[in-house]
């Protein structure tokens, strides 16, 4: 029987695994569920920000990533579906949108997408930093909604029963919605990254799997 724990019961098997990262057995801070100013150790991945989007347009939409070297230019240059977060030494302005979409001013970082939605669906973003050290890989997870990743230093390789998604400092990746993964740092270097999972409202937006183990086909 395939073994899912839903968000509420994330706390629980946290305490077993290291809230779902894993290194050399070792628990990791955060788990993607402890607020970012609430940080305990320098690895681990905390939440930066919830943003209820709600129906969103049939047309694709993206993750626009712009960059301002102060906060009230950040809030001046946001739109609609505009989230403004400090993440990682930056601040940031994070928007769903059209892949057209401008702010007023700001760095474009990057854009990443098409983010894959379903007609009629309520959304939420949840967006959340992660500092891996060298090896650093989580537990086998799935979302409910897509989830995209920048990678700002080092190295990642997603695993899914289908392929391996590597993307390095200054690249971005998205996966949709359903496979079961695992997320791996390679390399020598701490791998540093701010993500998004574009969830359905009315799920939990991470479930464990324990029905498949990812085989290993990530660089190290």
């Amino acid at each position: 029987m395939r073994r899912r724990i839903s968000a509420a019961g994330l706390i629980g098997f946290a305490l077993v695994a290291g809230c779902g990262y894993q290194l050399a057995g070792t628990r990791i801070a955060g788990g993607c569920d402890v607020p970012v100013s609430q940080r305990t150790a320098e690895t681990g991945c905390y939440l930066v920000a919830t943003m209820p989007l709600g129906t969103l347009p049939s047309t694709p939409v993206y993750w626009h990533l712009y960059r301002y070297p102060t906060r009230a230019e950040a809030e001046a240059a946001k739109g609609m579906n505009s989230a403004v977060v400090d993440s990682l030494g930056h601040i940031w302005v994070y928007t769903i949108a059209a892949k057209d979409w401008r702010p007023t001013a700001g760095e474009r970082v990057a854009v990443l997408g098409p983010l894959p939605v379903s007609p009629g669906k309520q959304y939420t973003a949840r967006y959340m930093e992660a500092v891996f050290a060298p090896g650093m890989q989580t537990s086998v997870h799935r979302h409910s909604g897509a989830e995209a990743w920048y990678v700002l230093a080092g190295a990642q390789c997603l695993e899914t029963p289908d392929r391996i998604i590597v993307a390095k400092a200054g690249e971005g990746a998205v996966v949709p919605e359903g496979p079961p993964m695992a997320l791996s740092s390679v390399g020598t270097e701490t791998r540093r990254s701010v993500l998004l999972v574009l969830h359905d409202a009315s799920q939990p937006w991470i479930t464990m799997e324990s029905d498949w183990k990812p085989k290993g086909l990530c660089p190290k």
